[in-house]
């Protein structure tokens, strides 16, 4: 027998299992949605925050956390088949069958309750309610009903990815003001160029899984047009911080740059495709997203 043949020890066997449940959480994504919500949290607070504050934003990102990690798990759940046939999501635990719909079940039950308690007893009932709303925005409207049904899916359910900077607004201040939702709006239009540009090159795992995705039902140039398009608007909705008064001259320089890129990439994109620049596209979204709300950060704290 060989090394790679031979059973895991206890130990290693337990490790495996707290692996696999970790990845039914979808780790890199939870850690942007937290990071988003924590933007939302320090932008409601004037100033440098108490001790007091800190310990309420600390409470509401675990069970912001803790929801969104549910909500991940469940999709799992759903979508086991279609992970099985697509490369990209394969290798997950449910649709290796290494973890039972039963397991994963009682998982999401486990941290969605633990989390919506959290929030509620500990931030404010209006934060858990909000949070559980998204999560059924997630799970429920947009993975079971319109992700299978229309190729819009992206676009309509990206609300309730765009909810966690209100969530954390919410957190902070018992309500929602109108900054909160300008957060939402950027990470609203920021959702459907990130997501069409990764199905462009996984367009084949897409019509392998019968999902309806943009690229699948309207093809590569559409797409990519809708893209070129969203990236403009998306550009203009980024200036909305520095227009309000919510930021400074250096959040406007980095959104200015950041979004310029952007649409460099989506007009690239358009004009000469391939599956790389694609894929460079879909990484860059990433750092847009994450660079821009940093910068609102930095701006608030040394401007």
């Amino acid at each position: 027998m060989t090394a790679s043949s031979q059973p895991l020890s206890p130990f290693a066997a337990q490790i495996s299992v707290v692996r696999q449940f970790n990845a039914l959480t979808k780790p890199r994504v939870i850690q942007l949605i937290v990071f988003c919500a924590l933007i939302g949290m320090v932008l409601a607070v004037p100033g440098v925050p108490s001790l007091a504050q800190v310990g309420l934003a600390a409470l509401a990102c675990l069970g912001i956390w803790l929801v969104a990690a549910a909500a991940a798990a469940f999709n799992c759940i759903v979508e086991q088949r279609i992970d099985a046939k697509m490369k990209r999501t394969s290798w997950r635990p449910t649709a290796r069958g290494e973890l039972s719909n039963t397991q994963t079940l009682l998982f999401s039950a486990i941290l969605g309750v633990a989390g919506s308690c959290i929030l509620f007893f500990w931030v404010n009932p209006l934060t858990m309610w909000l949070t559980f709303a998204t999560f059924v925005g997630y799970a429920v409207i947009y993975t079971v009903i319109l992700k299978p049904l229309t190729p819009q899916n992206i676009v309509i359910g990206g609300a309730s990815g765009a909810m966690p900077p209100v969530l954390g607004w919410a957190a902070m201040t018992g309500d929602v003001g109108p900054e909160a939702f300008v957060l939402f709006l950027i990470i609203f239009l920021w959702t459907p160029p990130h997501f069409w540009a990764l199905a462009l090159y996984r367009v084949e795992d897409y019509r392998k899984s019968g999902l309806p995705m943009l690229p699948v039902t309207h093809g590569s140039e559409f797409t990519r047009l809708q893209i070129l398009l969203y990236t403009w608007v998306l550009f203009a909705a980024c200036l909305l911080p520095f227009m309000l008064g919510m930021s400074s001259w250096l959040y406007l320089a980095a959104a200015v740059v950041l979004s310029l890129w952007f649409c460099v990439y989506a007009w690239r994109l358009m004009r000469h495709y391939s599956d790389e620049l694609a894929r460079e596209t879909f990484r860059f979204s990433l750092i847009h997203l994450s660079a821009l709300f940093a910068a609102l950060l930095l701006d608030h704290y040394l401007l």
